[in-house]
């Protein structure tokens, strides 16, 4: 795990060491074992380590190709490395390390682009061909490791993180206003867009070529593909499937050289993996965030874990730490979490912070239970909203409603009305749909609108909280590994009938939200029922009352916060005339839906945490 940086001048002009030094010391934080960086005319790459596998000065990158042809910055780990290193031996490879950043360079000398459906981890890196004089990108199937690029006109830049572009003379930050209204549209990116002018994120699943330091377009190798099975096998083999899968998973994405642990936040996918690595693992050191929930209410009473935590902790025999948050903390970290998160993502991201912040002072490694929810169904009230359509115009229309997470519709035009003569052609509908431009599906069924739904949230939501994740340890000099996101698990989890995720669907596709008297109690307590597969294989290990236990997402009460003692922050913060944000949003909008939160009409939380982050991101990265 480490941070890579890149630079490719036009028009044969050298790249300056300098330059790339700075760019390369932006990502420090993520790389505190080692610097490294290599230029050859009009290319320089960068590259800072952190040393997970083979410790050695013989991991020291850039590296370069016994042959001298190639040379690779890389940032991930390829899970497989040790099978692969076998076939390339064969093949006459020889190897002069133990790592697998050189299996993954022989791999892309051997197979070129074609090596990327032979890995199996998480990966964001840069080979340069120096007889070909051509730069190739690439990340990973599921975006766990971030992959930024900008032309600027005079050079193209690449970098894990976008903060490294700042480093750059010519590079100017300014405000991509487009990606400003698409992320207070879905409070995520559903394009390739980020908040700065210019700057584009890889998709997950891509690769670009550069030559002559002009991008080609991105190439799509790995799409998600959620399908019912033609021919369904028997619940007993999906659950033996699953548990061997599980079990392959989290064993593989224990290869270390250095201590690995795992966070346990109290709920079935963190305990899942923490009972499987706790058998190879004696002693897992595990991490959990709790809340003070002194001033909170209603639904946010639940939103502390750490009974259930400590409980598995118990069951499993692991070195268990804990912290437990209050309003200030969040007060006290923006400043520094815009830094590092850059463009905010999905919800409320400072208590993986802090967990992150508590690893990083025992191990080096630790692993999550990402993905879990995404792949096996965990959100089956977003689902059910949209189940029952007429069509796939119908379907959009519906759950598109449901992800317009910030602002609606109907006051967009009034909220962005400082910058609307800019944005008022962006069709967030629009944008939405377009993500499903390749998830080809016939929709008849109740099945194929979840499978849709599914497709959607793995591409955008899953994506958005993999990115974060991966801001927030690297913050920290820690590696967050997905055990859910192994290859074969994945591929399974596509192929599960419908109806071994969710145990109502015939039930609630029968439901309407809308008539009368109807309660938003009523409708979770009918939508409680997902990850019904993912349930009954877990329950060989978790407590009963782990895997019987609602969904609840690790989040703290910031709704109650908001209104209480963080009620003066949000003031001064938001309330200010002189906020940067009000340069591109109507103050008298914002603060209209603001006076909804304060006085009780409704819950604007979502709202408030993305109006602080962009104030802090604008004050931080001095955008204009």
């Amino acid at each position: 795990m480490c941070g890579i940086v890149g630079l490719y001048s036009r028009k044969n002009e050298p790249v300056s060491p300098v330059v790339l030094g700075r760019m390369t010391a932006a990502l420090a934080h993520r790389g505190p074992d080692g610097e490294g960086i290599y230029t050859d005319g009009a290319l320089g790459l960068g590259h800072r380590r952190l040393a997970i596998i083979d410790l050695s000065a013989a991991g020291h990158q850039p590296m370069m190709s016994a042959d001298e042809r190639f040379v690779l910055s890389y940032n991930g780990e390829i899970y497989n490395f040790r099978e692969l290193r076998v076939e390339l031996e064969a093949k006459g490879h020889l190897f002069r390390s133990k790592t697998d950043t050189e299996v993954l360079l022989c791999a892309y000398a051997e197979w070129g682009p074609d090596c990327l459906n032979r890995f199996n981890g998480m990966f964001a890196f840069a080979v340069w061909d120096r007889r070909e004089k051509c730069l190739f990108l690439a990340r990973d199937r599921y975006g766990i490791k971030p992959l930024y690029y900008a032309d600027i006109g005079k050079a193209f830049l690449f970098a894990s993180e976008s903060k490294a572009f700042l480093k750059h003379p010519e590079f100017r930050a300014e405000v991509d206003r487009e990606g400003l209204l698409e992320y207070f549209t879905f409070q995520n990116f559903f394009t390739d867009r980020t908040l700065l002018r210019g700057v584009r994120m890889l998709p997950a699943g891509s690769w670009m070529m550069v030559r002559d330091g002009l991008p080609g377009a991105p190439v799509s190798y790995w799409d998600y593909c959620f399908e019912e099975p033609e021919q369904p096998a028997d619940e007993e083999e999906y659950m033996e499937e699953l548990d061997r899968l599980l079990q392959q998973a989290v064993k593989r994405q224990l290869v270390s050289d250095v201590p690995v642990g795992a966070y346990l936040s109290g709920g079935m996918d963190s305990g899942t993996v923490t009972a499987l690595a706790s058998r190879d693992i004696q002693n897992l050191c595990t991490f959990t965030c709790g809340f003070d929930l002194h001033s909170a209410s209603g639904i946010e009473m639940g939103f502390d874990e750490r009974n259930e935590a400590e409980l598995m902790s118990y069951r499993f025999g692991t070195e268990h730490y804990e912290m437990v948050l209050k309003a200030g903390d969040m007060e006290r970290i923006m400043p520094e979490l815009a830094w590092h998160i850059e463009e905010p993502r999905v919800g409320q991201s400072y208590p993986n912070y802090y967990i992150a912040r508590l690893a990083g002072k025992f191990v080096k490694v630790a692993l999550c239970g990402t993905g879990g929810d995404e792949l096996f169904g965990g959100y089956p009230w977003r689902y059910y909203r949209a189940v029952v359509s007429d069509d796939f115009e119908h379907y959009i229309d519906q759950y598109y409603g449901y992800w317009q997470r910030l602002i609606p519709n109907q006051a967009i035009k009034q909220v962005f009305r400082p910058i609307w003569s800019d944005v008022e052609k962006v069709w967030t509908r629009d944008i939405f749909r377009d993500v499903f431009q390749h998830h080809h599906s016939l929709l008849t069924r109740p099945e194929d609108y979840i499978n849709h739904s599914l497709y959607l949230e793995t591409k955008t939501f899953l994506h958005g909280l993999l990115v974060i994740e991966d801001k927030l340890s690297m913050a920290h000099g820690l590696e967050t590994r997905v055990p859910f996101l192994d290859n074969d698990l994945v591929d399974f989890a596509m192929k599960v009938p419908v109806k071994l995720k969710l145990a109502k669907l015939d039930e609630v596709t029968r439901i309407n939200e809308n008539e009368p008297g109807w309660k938003r109690a009523k409708y979770f307590q009918k939508t409680s029922d997902g990850k019904q597969l993912l349930r009954k294989v877990m329950a060989r290990y978790l407590p009963d009352e782990v895997v019987a236990a609602e969904k609840k997402g690790f989040s703290a009460p910031d709704a109650s916060w908001f209104k209480g003692e963080s009620i003066e922050y949000v003031r001064r913060t938001l309330l200010d005339p002189r906020a940067r944000v009000y340069e591109f949003i109507d103050p008298s909008a914002v603060k209209s839906l603001l006076k909804e939160h304060l006085e009780g009409r409704q819950n604007r939380r979502l709202l408030i945490w993305s109006l602080l982050n962009v104030e802090w991101w604008l004050k931080r990265f001095s955008v204009q």
